[in-house]
């Protein structure tokens, strides 16, 4: 910590700035900082909004606060909440996000404070490495994780539309269980190193997880095909299959790694569009992916 930072209690002071753990009265108040600073961002730069109304940020906030595997931060200046961020803890590697400060309270030193804040939680349990998926047109926030020790890993273009109903030869689809949970965390060790087994268990649990197939044997999984979620298979074709079953792209869309020139080839000759181009960092701990994937918003 820098000399101007001081604890007490869970509670860091930074700058005249106090950084404490959300708590789930929070929600509502976050939720309308979240979409505005969103919004602000997005508008300045004639972008798409994120969340389509306060509520439904609102809604994100109080998902995140009322459950377990969820580490959350808010900052407080002069007796009002002007930020918030969170570290998603449910697997080895820890993804930060989402990070937002009041459009009034930004240019300061909220947006760092917040970050060392879930940083030092990392740290405190032991994470073998940290991750974060950034807006590619908001300069401000890359120079902030570059001070901070992250590394550029991968340019990922957003991409939103109908999915292609087609069928793929030789690929099943259905909804995966409990019983594919050793063998989908087995996929994600091989092809990148660590599982992610508690986003998978709560997409099981919810029913958004997906398992694809070719011959009896196990291609790939997903945990939705939508913002907030993940996939990984062996081959292009077997993640082509799980992108054709979906009936829609949640949230703001599917993040496509751009330099997987085939699987963004298909997606694009086949309707969907580029919303945005986004970069995935990390800081810690890192292999180069095997297979085919998409990121999450978190990693």
């Amino acid at each position: 910590m820098e000399d101007d930072v001081t604890i007490r209690d869970d509670v860091t002071i930074r700058d005249g700035v106090t950084i404490r753990p959300a708590v789930p009265e929070d929600a509502a108040e976050l939720g309308r900082i979240c979409y505005e600073a969103f919004a602000a961002i997005a508008d300045a730069h004639r972008f798409p909004r994120d969340f389509p109304s306060p509520e439904v940020a609102a809604g994100l906030m109080s998902s995140m606060l009322g459950r377990s595997g969820f580490f959350g931060v808010v900052a407080e200046s002069k007796g009002r909440l002007v930020g918030s961020n969170f570290l998603d803890e449910r697997s080895a590697i820890a993804g930060v996000g989402p990070i937002t400060v009041d459009p009034a309270a930004q240019d300061g030193s909220v947006g760092r404070a917040l970050m060392e804040a879930v940083l030092a939680r990392a740290e405190e349990r032991q994470a073998p490495g940290v991750r974060l998926v950034q807006v590619a047109y908001h300069n401000r926030s890359f120079a902030l994780y570059a001070k901070l020790g992250f590394a550029v890993r991968e340019p990922l273009a957003c991409l939103q539309g109908r999915p292609p109903r087609l069928e793929l030869p030789g690929y099943g689809v259905r909804p995966a269980t409990e019983a594919d949970r050793e063998a989908c965390d087995a996929l994600c060790r091989e092809l990148h190193g660590k599982d992610r087994s508690g986003e998978l268990a709560d997409a099981i649990a919810a029913g958004s997880a997906l398992a694809v197939e070719r011959g009896g044997e196990l291609r790939g999984y997903s945990t939705g095909l939508a913002f907030f979620a993940h996939s990984v298979a062996r081959e292009n074709e077997a993640l082509e299959a799980l992108i054709c079953s979906a009936t829609e792209l949640g949230g703001p869309g599917i993040l496509v790694p751009a330099r997987n020139a085939e699987l963004l080839g298909f997606c694009l000759a086949h309707g969907l569009r580029v919303v945005q181009l986004m970069t995935l960092m990390t800081r810690g701990w890192y292999r180069e992916p095997a297979g085919a994937y998409l990121c999450s918003i978190k990693y």
